[in-house]
């Protein structure tokens, strides 16, 4: 995956006091980041599984607070991202 898929440009930005969080980028997970959640829960889009794994695996690191709040347009494209890192990789 390349590194500018990575990364969304949030249609509703995330608020931090006076900062305004527009784009966020989404590290592969480890299974360190994936602890507590069922796989096939987060490669189903399950909304509970994305907001325990979010916060671990954003940069710059958004807060469950921060992910709970966030639009859900912008959640699905995050959530794109997430499934894709799960999907295997095409045979060469």
């Amino acid at each position: 995956m390349d590194k500018s898929e990575n990364i969304i440009v949030l249609g509703a930005p995330v608020t931090r006091g006076d900062t305004q969080i527009g784009r966020v980028e989404l590290i592969k997970p480890n299974a360190g980041a994936l602890r507590g959640v069922r796989l096939a829960d987060l490669a189903a889009s399950d909304v509970d599984a994305l907001l325990a794994v979010l916060p671990r695996i954003t940069v710059p690191s958004l807060t469950k607070a921060e992910c709970n709040g966030l639009d859900p347009a912008d959640l699905i494209a995050l959530a794109g991202v997430v499934i894709g890192f799960l999907s295997p990789k095409p045979a060469e």
